[in-house]
């Protein structure tokens, strides 16, 4: 006899009979569950059936995933999935264009599934597919299917990229290129051109020779978002995939295009507003434009370069009006110098180069200062002059300001940083400027000049003030200013004194009396407030939260939902297309019950983030959690879109498990609680009269027909 646990009770349908309602043996060979099921239905050649999943995503059930499986879950019989290969095999041939279009239709819903993808290319039927295209003047609608339908074979990696010919890729590339197409079909070429691009090193050189990239920069500026974005993908992936030289190439090419205006007029400045994929797209450009930098900011300056010593001494020259240095004897000039070069603000006057020795920011210091003294020569001299003269200590150092404001913009703009794959913050400033860290620096040069003064600061201030302008760069940019004339007003109004208050403002919520009376009142208040967090929570994954999942080779199209059922006994989850809204529970065709779950894991002790161990970001470890259930042999993994939702389910999940909660989510909002709570509780009530006895309670009503009688309404 079967043991309990190997037992499911699921119910089978199919068009035209009753539901059956089943106790599935896992032990027993698929095909005899299907022998059966066919029997009670009175129907021949079980081999011709399958069972797959009636709801959600309507796969079809192998002995690899029968055990995925749950109780109460809804099959359905249908045509095995060889037998409908078969037959879309040949309705793919058929001289008629419209079991033609229906197959192909039907061949891209199908080929979603790994097994009929197996069943389809085992009888090459990709290669049929790749003969339409290369040979074939479908009308579009044909086509579109027919790239769709080998875009999701393609997919399952069962068969390489590597394998298409140069003719079926020229084929694509020309969908790319026309300049009257179909957008159905530019959109799944544009697709299947990235994803030919992540395969392989040749495939880069193939596609970087076919596509026009002329062409792609037109398709950034078309009203179509869905080509916006697949175009931009492609971009991307050209990019991430180039070696540096052709990644320079590219960029050069790029830049003569005038993609950054492009961007910034059609997507940035456009009438819809940017997509989380477009986020991440324009996230990944900023990423790889500024890295660029990354050379210069990891090489120190040279004492034997002509051109670098020739830099340096610039400076010196273009800050101090000097007498001619050719009549000056030797010891006389290096006097000179050395006194020149100390009232430039270098620690070290003999050999100021030394200064710049320091990795990070290296040669980039000595770039930005020289754009800040041939870009805005005034500015520069004012800046040098007014604070070489000083004698009452309060000067600021220009050079060592400048390598230490260079070292925090580095760290603010993260250069040097791979993008992540799930990054999406990008600054819209960045695309309005060809030289966003020059022009940033000469604003916040000028800053810091002002700030050290409204702080009276010294030497020995020096740290506090750079923390300062740390602060004012990172709360103005925060605000995503999309023009550098803005930024410099927002940042210009951040003084002093508006990041004191600020800082006060941010300390009063934060800080609360700790007065003894006070503490024992908090105390008291925890637990309710703390009842309330948590209901919070469980309504929150009843409400329920969409997840991406992350594809090394495509990064769309991958999303599911999940969400806790009314009476929080049931996990409801599956995967779901990107424009659609709140799924109801029915629509979510898995569920685990609440009951089996065993544990909660967090960041590296993950399963799917052990499986990439050294290829995910921190960002994507603090992100990601996995629950447990039955007995620790299954685990359900997700990667939350942001901080918030990994708090809220973390919190949600230890709640259903019995266990506190510990996010730092619900430690600050329970700290906004009882904040609010213990100034409610503490109000000045001055002017306020309060009795000395109690008001004496009224008189009891002469009858309560007003009043709902819940128990009768109950029996």
């Amino acid at each position: 006899m079967p043991q309990q646990k190997d037992i499911v009770k699921i119910a089978i349908q199919m068009p035209g009979a009753y539901p059956q309602l089943i106790q599935l043996d896992q032990k027993k060979p698929l095909s005899a569950v299907i022998k059966e099921v066919c029997d009670r239905w009175n129907l021949q050649g079980p081999d011709n059936y399958a069972l797959q999943y009636a709801d959600g995503v309507q796969t079809y059930i192998t002995e690899s995933n029968r055990l995925d499986i749950k109780n109460g879950s809804i099959l359905r019989l249908t045509k095995a999935p060889g037998r409908c290969a078969e037959d879309l095999f040949k309705g793919i041939q058929s001289s008629d264009s419209g079991v033609r279009c229906d197959s192909l239709k039907q061949l891209a819903s199908l080929s979603t599934d790994v097994t009929f993808a197996q069943e389809f290319i085992s009888r090459n039927g990709h290669t049929l597919l790749v003969k339409i295209v290369e040979d074939t003047n479908e009308p579009p609608l044909i086509m579109t299917h027919t790239l769709m339908g080998f875009m999701e074979l393609m997919d399952h990696g069962i068969v390489s990229w590597e394998n298409l010919s140069l003719v079926f890729i020229k084929k694509i590339a020309s969908f790319v290129n026309a300049k009257a197409m179909d957008a159905s079909i530019q959109q799944v070429a544009l697709a299947m051109l990235e994803s030919m691009v992540q395969s392989s090193s040749s495939l880069f050189r193939h596609v970087m020779q076919e596509v026009t990239l002329e062409r792609l920069i037109s398709h950034l500026q078309v009203i179509n978002q869905q080509i916006q974005t697949k175009a931009m993908a492609l971009l991307m992936a050209l990019l991430q995939t180039a070696g540096d030289e052709d990644r320079q190439e590219l960029f050069d090419f790029l830049s003569k295009k005038n993609l950054r205006q492009y961007i910034y007029k059609d997507i940035i400045h456009s009438s819809s507003t940017v997509g989380d994929e477009m986020a991440h797209y324009l996230y990944v450009l900023q990423s790889l434009s500024l890295n660029q930098l990354e050379p210069r900011m990891r090489t120190p300056l040279d004492s034997y370069s002509q051109d670098q010593r020739e830099t340096l001494h610039g400076l010196r020259q273009a800050a101090f009006e000097t007498e001619s240095e050719s009549s000056l004897s030797h010891e006389r000039r290096r006097s000179l110098c050395a006194k020149e070069f100390k009232k430039l603000g270098f620690s070290t006057n003999s050999n100021p180069g030394q200064d710049l020795n320091r990795t990070p920011p290296g040669l980039l210091a000595l770039d930005t200062m020289a754009y800040f003294s041939s870009r805005y020569p005034d500015a520069f001299s004012r800046f040098v002059l007014e604070n070489s003269s000083r004698e009452d200590k309060h000067e600021c150092p220009f050079a060592r300001s400048s390598i230490q404001l260079t070292l925090t913009l580095c760290e603010i703009l993260r250069i040097g940083e791979p993008p992540s794959e799930t990054g999406s913050h990008y600054h819209p400033i960045f695309f309005s400027q060809d030289r966003l860290l020059d022009e940033l620096f000469c604003i916040c040069i000028q800053l810091l000049n002002k700030t050290w003064k409204e702080m009276r600061a010294t030497q020995e201030d020096f740290d506090k003030v750079m923390q300062v302008v740390r602060e004012q760069i990172t709360r103005t940019l925060s605000s995503k200013p999309t023009s550098l004339e803005l930024f410099k007003n927002k940042v210009n109004a951040l003084n002093y004194s508006e990041i004191l208050k600020l800082r006060q403002t941010e300390r009063l919520h934060q800080e609360e009396t700790l007065a003894p009376p006070v503490l024992e009142l908090k105390e008291r208040l925890k637990p309710e407030l703390l009842e309330l967090i948590r209901q919070q929570r469980l309504n929150r994954l009843c409400h329920g939260t969409l997840f991406r999942k992350i594809s090394s080779r495509r990064r769309q199209d991958k999303l599911w939902y999940c969400r806790l059922s009314p009476n929080h006994k049931m996990l409801h989850y599956g995967d779901v297309d990107e424009e659609a809204e709140m799924p109801s529970i029915e629509a979510l065709q898995e569920k685990i019950p609440v009951a089996d779950i065993k544990s909660l894991l967090t960041g590296k002790d993950c399963p799917h983030m052990k499986e990439n161990k050294g290829k995910q970001t921190k960002e994507v470890l603090d992100l990601a959690f996995t629950i447990t259930y039955d007995v620790e042999e299954y685990s359900l993994n997700f990667i939350a879109s942001s901080r918030t939702d990994f708090c809220l389910w973390t919190d949600g999940l230890s709640v259903l498990l019995g266990r506190d909660m510990s996010s730092e989510c619900m430690r600050s909002e329970l700290e906004i609680l009882l904040s609010m709570e213990i100034k409610l509780r503490l109000l000045d009530l001055e002017n306020v009269p309060i009795p000395d006895r109690a008001p004496a309670v009224p008189n009891p009503p002469s009858n309560f027909n007003f009043c709902y009688d819940f128990s009768q309404a109950e029996q």
